[in-house]
């Protein structure tokens, strides 16, 4: 039986200090599922020790890889591999056990991948990954729950995204390098964890033009090779961090190994509620907080839009804020589920449908509340760490799914966390 964790919060401490911001694990997961396209040895650099990342390596060795830790380095050896079927007490823990299906199609031709789990943020359809393997020319079925895939040879084709999906680009991705002839992605995703995995393969040999653009033109290889490669920074983690001096009147950290460039929105929308930013050198950013923070309107949108995982976190900032916030969530229907979690703090908050109305300022108190999702999660640490009181927050396990070292790296800041656990 899995214990039951939570996080104790004493709160109304200003934060001061350094933080430095770990790899992206929503880079990491492609990365680590990419490997099955050619067997060998892989080097991953600068890999987050997340839940995520040890649920998708238990599949990659249920299939017969092998893999170890050095420090942030990850080493994978696929050459082993034998199995095609990922199972399903693993792949329901998590939304990017998806990844697998265009990796075995594309690497073994074949696969068996149950309907994916992951946070309850709302409707994430497989019907995007089903519609462009097919027409690479696999085939896919759905039976007792699990996506049985088979692709003895893909041919290239144009895909037309119905929506710039980040999993269905990656999965498609995945599957066109080794495919024969020219794939067209048409409406891709054009995010910074895309543009890694593309080019990932690219170092592997495949050939890949438009990486960042909503076109990505792929000429199929049969053989790639095994590669070293290094996981950029984690922009949401980095963008979590970013929010704490905003909570506090003389708030002010700073934020190493950040990539500023993959946050160009949510920086400029900090400048607008009030937050000082000044960069220190190209990879670190020191966060002021100077005066009363403004409301401000957000619309959440795919990349380099406002992105949809730091919502809940900007929320929390904007409890602060004076006068009425609005946030308008475009891409998930259920990300507003912490908000009756922040309103038990003291929030001022309304959800019309996939509107969000804030009122502003308010104080907030410690209180018992659970997280819902993982961003949702961070969200509460971050309204716990500015309430007064203790606040005490249950199913941390989800936050334990996308942030590295997160306790001791808030305590290196002066916070009073402590995380409890018991069977």
């Amino acid at each position: 039986m899995e214990s039951m964790k939570k996080y104790l919060i004493k709160g109304g401490k200003p934060l001061r200090g350094e933080v430095k911001v770990s790899g992206a694990k929503n880079a990491a997961l492609p990365a680590i599922s990419a490997t099955l396209l050619a067997k060998g040895t892989y080097r991953l650099k600068n890999v987050p020790r997340v839940r995520d990342v040890f649920v998708m390596l238990s599949i990659l060795e249920y299939l017969g890889a092998k893999w170890e830790f050095e420090k942030d380095i990850l080493k994978i050896d696929t050459s082993g591999i034998f199995k095609t079927e990922v199972p399903y007490e693993l792949a329901h823990q998590m939304r990017a056990s998806i990844l697998f299906l265009g990796a075995l199609a594309g690497g073994m031709g074949e696969g068996r991948v149950p309907m994916p789990g992951g946070c309850a943020i709302g409707k994430r359809p497989v019907d995007f990954h089903l519609k462009g393997l097919s027409l690479l020319g696999a085939e896919v079925i759905l039976d007792h729950g699990d996506l049985v895939i088979k692709a003895p040879k893909l041919k290239g084709a144009t895909l037309i995204l119905d929506f710039p999906s980040v999993t269905t680009t990656e999965n498609l991705l995945m599957a066109s390098v080794v495919s024969e002839g020219e794939t067209v992605i048409k409406n891709a995703a054009r995010e910074p964890e895309v543009v890694f995995l593309g080019e990932m393969l690219k170092k592997m040999g495949a050939e890949i033009k438009g990486l960042g653009e909503d076109t990505i033109y792929i000429k199929g290889k049969k053989r790639l090779k095994s590669v070293e490669i290094e996981i950029i920074p984690d922009r949401i983690e980095a963008g979590t961090f970013m929010v704490i001096p905003g909570l506090f009147e003389e708030g002010e950290i700073i934020v190493k190994n950040i990539p500023v460039h993959y946050l160009e929105t949510p920086i400029q929308k900090l400048v607008e509620i009030g937050l000082k930013i000044e960069k220190v050198d190209k990879e670190t950013l020191k966060i002021k907080r100077v005066g009363a923070l403004k409301s401000t309107k957000i619309f959440t949108s795919p990349f380099p839009g406002f992105p949809t995982d730091l919502q809940p976190q900007f929320a929390v900032l904007l409890t602060q804020a004076e006068g009425i916030s609005i946030i308008t969530e475009n891409l998930f229907e259920n990300r507003f589920l912490y908000v009756f979690e922040l309103n038990r703090m003291g929030a001022d908050i309304k959800v019309e449908n996939r509107t969000a109305i804030i009122r502003g300022p308010t104080s907030l108190e410690g209180s018992p509340v659970k997280a819902t999702d993982l961003r949702a999660g961070a969200a509460l640490v971050l309204a716990g760490l500015c309430a007064k009181n203790t606040t005490t927050i249950y199913n941390v396990e989800l936050i334990e799914r996308g942030y590295e070292n997160l306790i001791d790296k808030l305590k290196n800041l002066g916070a009073e966390i402590t995380l409890e656990s018991k069977k």
